[in-house]
Parts: C-alpha cells; sequence; structure tokens
C-alpha cells in the first residue's frame, strides 16, 4: 500500500510504501470490539462510594434506653435507617472491572485499527513536523493545510516533542500521544491519525519485534 507525504503546508511532496503486516490487514469487527472493550474497562476510575454503619462518624453510644420509652429500640443513629446514618449495599470502590487482554490480541487489534485509518484515507503521512518553539497558531495553521482540517486528530510522535504538545494541547480536537503508546481506543476515538514518516518506523521497531 503506498502512500503520499505531505509537509507542513499541505503540499505533496512525495510517496513511500506503507508496510503491508501493519497497514493491510483484514479487520476483524468481533476482535476489534473485545479489545476496545477491555481497553475501555482498564481505564474506567471507580469514584462512587458510599460508607456503611461502621464508617460513618458518630454513634458512638446507644440514642436512648432499650425499653420503658414508648419509642422503637435503637442502638446507633447511625444505623441505616437514621438520616446521616450508613448506606446499605451502596457502591464501593472495591468493584473490579478490570479484564486481562493477551498481547497478540492487543496488538492484532492496533495493526487493523491502523489498517482501517489507512484504508479508509484517514491516515495522514507527513514528510517532517517540527516547529522552532510552542505555538497554538502555527499548529492549528498546519492542521487546516492538512485534509483533517479542524476534525477530530491524533497525532503520533516519533518521540517526545514539547513544542509540538505545547502546541497543540490547547485545540480540543487534537491529541498528542507517541508512537510506541498507540492502542486501539485511542485509534478509533479520533477521525484521523498523522504521523511523521519516522513514526512508521517507530511503530514497526515497538511493535514487531
Amino acid at each position: 500500500m503506498r502512500v503520499k507525504y505531505y509537509d507542513k503546508k499541505g503540499k505533496i511532496v512525495g510517496e513511500g510504501e506503507l508496510p503491508s503486516e501493519i497497514f493491510d490487514l483484514e479487520i476483524n469487527p468481533d476482535l476489534l470490539h473485545q479489545v476496545v472493550v477491555c481497553q475501555m474497562a482498564n481505564r474506567r476510575q471507580i469514584l462512587a462510594h458510599t460508607k456503611t454503619r461502621g464508617e460513618v462518624r458518630g454513634g458512638g453510644r446507644k440514642p436512648w434506653r432499650q425499653k420503658g420509652t414508648g419509642r422503637a429500640r435503637h442502638g446507633s443513629i447511625r444505623s441505616p435507617l437514621w438520616i446521616g446514618g450508613g448506606v446499605t449495599f451502596g457502591p464501593r470502590k472495591e468493584r473490579i472491572f478490570k479484564k486481562k487482554i493477551n498481547k497478540k490480541m492487543k496488538r492484532l487489534a492496533l495493526f487493523m485499527a491502523l489498517s482501517a485509518k489507512a484504508k479508509n484515507g484517514f491516515l495522514i503521512v507527513l514528510d517532517e513536523l517540527q516547529l522552532e518553539k510552542p505555538k497554538t497558531k502555527v499548529m492549528e495553521s498546519i492542521l487546516n493545510s492538512l485534509p483533517c482540517k479542524k476534525e477530530s486528530t491524533l497525532i503520533a510522535l516519533p518521540k517526545v516533542d514539547w513544542n509540538i504538545i505545547k502546541s497543540a494541547r490547547n485545540l480540543p480536537y487534537v491529541r498528542v500521544m507517541e508512537a510506541r503508546e498507540l492502542n486501539a481506543l485511542d485509534l478509533l476515538s479520533f477521525k484521523y491519525l498523522i504521523i511523521p514518516k519516522e513514526g512508521i518506523k517507530t511503530i514497526q521497531e515497538t511493535f514487531l519485534k
């Protein structure tokens, strides 16, 4: 599979060949779905957490004596029956949603997602991507000159470049990450993938060991 190389002004400056073992795979929707669901579950943050009657503050002594008052018997004001008491069967942080993903499945799903980007025209390969200093306006003009325009875009860098990261972090439709950290979930969360041609070598070195 051949691909066009763009420069920062959006002009085609050459052509190159993509490695078929990464960018020319047949899509298996079931496998892709399984891996994405696992990755979403593993990123899930458990925030809801209620306290039981043993964790709520107060209620150290019996509210009133057991008999003789005419009222119902109670042992603590922090019982779930009382306002301000503990919660029965509420959500707890001990819940586990993590799922296991085999390395081969995870890698295959990544290659399928990359193949889908390449086959559907959502892969943009740049000749190079460098900035002299962080500037959001410059980054925005580069993206506007490319086919992605203001669509949701994932930029995969061959290595950490703080000038590009700082330039793109104020653009709400853009996310920057290293090519060695690519995964199926992040790829499918964005419409376009922008990658310098050096980033393709990084993907080969990382995932085709």
